[in-house]
């Protein structure tokens, strides 16, 4: 499997600051591979995408074309097709997988977080091979037989950022759009308590490059569709209070109503975070398979990551999300033990039927 990789690079540091020696060391392998692919996790959010985009974009630079890829859906969410070159991301064929002689996981904190993809083909993305692990996750599972992990990135396209310039390779205008894009989504617009000086150097500089700020801050901020209206109206009218966590939930009745598709609820779970009285939010969709949720916090003294790592999910601390069985009881439990985890630490809470397959963060 591939988590039985840790040994095999001697570079596996925790302080990775120390981002040119193993950038450099992804630049050798990617050099001698002929049959790449770039994985990102499903539901793919801004950083993702960017983050799958800025590294294709070093890869064509060593001379290397790789397959773009995702693990769910083939469309993207339509307020990031504005992203320069969004179009290569696409779905992968998993026949692939078996061939291929280099894999680049980028924003996956575990391999899990391919969802259906891995639910498929997970003795094939598993199995011995040359992976590299990009991300910014703390949760991340170091699962790459090379791994790239600074949890104090702010989003991963910060961490490919600096591997531009570590690399001595230039950014175009395209790319700078992209990279900012996924900066720009894991922080709220450097909003977010995870945005360091480290994080606003880097924004400045794709500024410099000729990002086109406007056009993101419009896409992924201010401009929306009114089926999103509809949407967040349905789900709002049904936002209720378990202990001190607030939460909502989506089912595909409500986006058939609203003729608005899953990933326009994104963003609500950080509008309930705000509400006063609020210890942390949870917004749940309904899946085929059970339930996806999302959770976010801005108490200082609250750890959604570590309250979700008891549903083997995971993220950040202020934002983080796992999968739930199917089924309103597997809802139930899992909203009392959460609000009893915000209402007393109790750390010492067991594993509740979940899985991280396809969390966010």
């Amino acid at each position: 499997m591939i988590a039985e990789h840790h040994h095999v690079d001697a570079v596996q540091h925790e302080a990775l600051r120390d981002i040119p020696a193993i950038a450099r060391q992804i630049r050798d392998r990617v050099r001698e591979s002929e049959r790449l692919i770039i994985l990102t996790h499903a539901n793919p959010d801004a950083d993702a995408v960017s983050s799958a985009l800025g590294m294709a974009a070093i890869c064509a630079t060593i001379g290397v074309e790789p397959w773009m890829v995702t693990s769910g859906d083939a469309s993207l969410p339509a307020n990031l097709e504005f992203i320069p070159n969004a179009h290569r991301v696409t779905v992968l064929d998993p026949a692939l997988i078996a061939t291929a002689d280099l894999i680049i996981f980028v924003d996956c904190s575990d391999e899990k977080r391919l969802g259906p993809l891995h639910a498929s083909h997970g003795e094939d993305l598993e199995r011995a091979r040359n992976t590299i692990n990009i991300d910014h996750h703390v949760t991340n599972t170091r699962f790459g037989a090379l791994n790239l992990v600074v949890p104090s990135a702010a989003a991963t396209a910060e961490i490919i950022t600096e591997m531009f310039e570590a690399l001595s390779i230039g950014v175009d205008r395209d790319c700078a759009t992209t990279l900012l894009a996924g900066i720009y989504g894991d922080t709220l617009g450097l909003r977010t308590p995870s945005t360091t000086p480290a994080t606003m150097r880097a924004a400045a500089t794709l500024v410099e490059q000729g990002a086109d700020l406007d056009v993101i801050v419009d896409q992924l901020f201010r401009l929306k569709p009114y089926s999103s209206v509809q949407l967040w109206a349905a789900a709002l009218q049904q936002t209720k209070w378990t202990g001190p966590l607030i939460w909502t939930q989506i089912d595909q009745e409500m986006l058939d109503r609203a003729g608005a598709t899953r990933a326009e609820a994104e963003g609500l779970v950080n509008f309930l975070a705000g509400t006063i009285g609020a210890r942390a939010s949870a917004l749940l969709y309904l899946e085929p398979w059970g339930w996806r949720v999302s959770m976010r916090t801005l108490a200082d003294d609250v750890d959604v990551a570590r309250i979700l790592s008891r549903f083997n999910g995971g993220g950040h601390p202020r934002a983080a999300g796992a999968r739930l069985d199917p089924g309103d009881a597997s809802r139930d439990e899992f909203l009392t033990a959460v609000a009893k985890a915000l209402t007393v630490d109790d750390v010492s809470a067991p594993a509740i039927n979940g899985n991280s397959d396809g969390y966010r963060s």
